[in-house]
């Protein structure tokens, strides 16, 4: 029996890396790699054919005949762009129509929360999502994954190098149930939804657990016997650097500087205080959630994980891109990502309709 071929946008990243593993541990799937013809002799590139993935070079800017030669004989193809990227995956939809490619996963991983202003970078997403299913009719899947497993910081440091910005803060009372997603796992996942009839042109919930911050912080000073300091960030705050963000990024809403903070503040916003990204919710929005159609599934179990960070053996999530705490030191502010919230974040007043729409 032939292997299905699925051709993998932004293999080399964390979601993309997490899905070629996920797909090449079944034996099922002829994973290709779509990557940029300048990043094709990047040592993360070579890493990608080293394990048998297949490398196909044609930027997503390219003409529609270089993008169609490229999806030749693909089944399926899975998007991992970055946020400034959602739109360029309209081409490819395109080409991929085209080219009879039978499934098309666009770029939806992300938080659950409903369209229409909350979070600029879900709408993005969307947009593209909208296309490939109506405008273009392609048997598409979307996934939007919980949020990544969180990395509470110990006052000894030595979790410091798996944490992300912002992981010192508590967002409201720390009580808000939010879904929870191991990244390994992703990958695990996207493998079961590609094959399973019943997601075509669905929008898919991937998650292991769900739980608060609270909790979580309780259960980090279990198992390392370290008491946390916990900082508790007020809603006021959360919504005042929403309207910030907003107001800075309304120019240029593409450029990183200013909508990486956008998107953490939205973000903040819409899991932490909101309460968006749960799965009851998302049922009410239209999706179907992971638990419900693989109930067999066993997922990374989060208190190994922690186990793993206390130890020192787990691996630190984008550490290519954030800088961590204990390494911020070694940097002038404005090169870390956390400098962004001091730079793009004053104080304003905040607005009730974040809340109300």
């Amino acid at each position: 029996m032939s292997k299905t071929k699925v051709l993998l946008v932004g293999a080399a990243g964390e979601t993309g890396g997490s899905i070629a593993n996920g797909l090449l541990d079944t034996g099922d799937f002829e994973v290709i790699a779509l990557v940029r013809p300048i990043s094709a002799q990047k040592p993360a590139i070579t890493r990608l054919q080293d394990r048998g993935i297949q490398i196909r070079k044609c930027d997503l800017k390219a003409p529609e005949e270089e993008l169609i030669e490229a999806l030749a004989e693909i089944d399926v193809v899975i998007s991992c762009v970055g946020p400034a990227e959602q739109q360029d995956q309209i081409p490819l939809a395109k080409a991929a129509k085209k080219t009879g490619v039978k499934r098309f996963v666009p770029c939806g991983f992300i938080t659950v929360c409903p369209p229409g202003g909350i979070m600029w970078l879900r709408d993005e997403k969307l947009s593209t999502t909208r296309f490939a299913s109506s405008g273009f009719p392609i048997p598409s899947s979307m996934s939007a994954g919980g949020t990544s497993w969180p990395t509470p910081v110990s006052p000894s440091g030595r979790v410091d190098y798996a944490m992300t910005s912002g992981n010192d803060e508590i967002i409201g009372d720390g009580n808000m149930p939010t879904a929870l997603t191991d990244l390994r796992d992703i990958g695990r996942y996207m493998a079961m939804i590609i094959s399973d009839p019943r997601t075509l042109n669905k929008k898919i919930l991937a998650y292991n657990l769900v739980s608060t911050q609270n909790k979580i912080y309780d259960l980090m000073e279990q198992l390392s016997e370290e008491k946390i300091d916990r900082n508790y960030v007020p809603e006021e705050t959360i919504c005042s650097r929403v309207v910030a963000a907003r107001q800075a990024s309304e120019t240029y809403p593409f450029d990183p500087i200013k909508f990486i903070p956008r998107y953490l503040a939205e973000y903040q916003l819409s899991w932490g205080i909101r309460g968006d990204n749960n799965p009851e919710y998302a049922k009410y929005l239209g999706y179907h959630t992971t638990q419900d159609l693989y109930p067999e599934f066993q997922p990374t179990d989060f208190c190994e994980y922690l186990e793993q960070v206390i130890r020192g053996s787990a691996k630190g999530v984008y550490t290519d891109r954030v800088i961590s705490r204990k390494h911020q030191r070694h940097f002038p502010r404005t090169e870390s990502s956390d400098s962004l919230y001091t730079r793009i974040f004053p104080r304003t007043e905040s607005s009730d309709s974040l809340m109300s729409r």
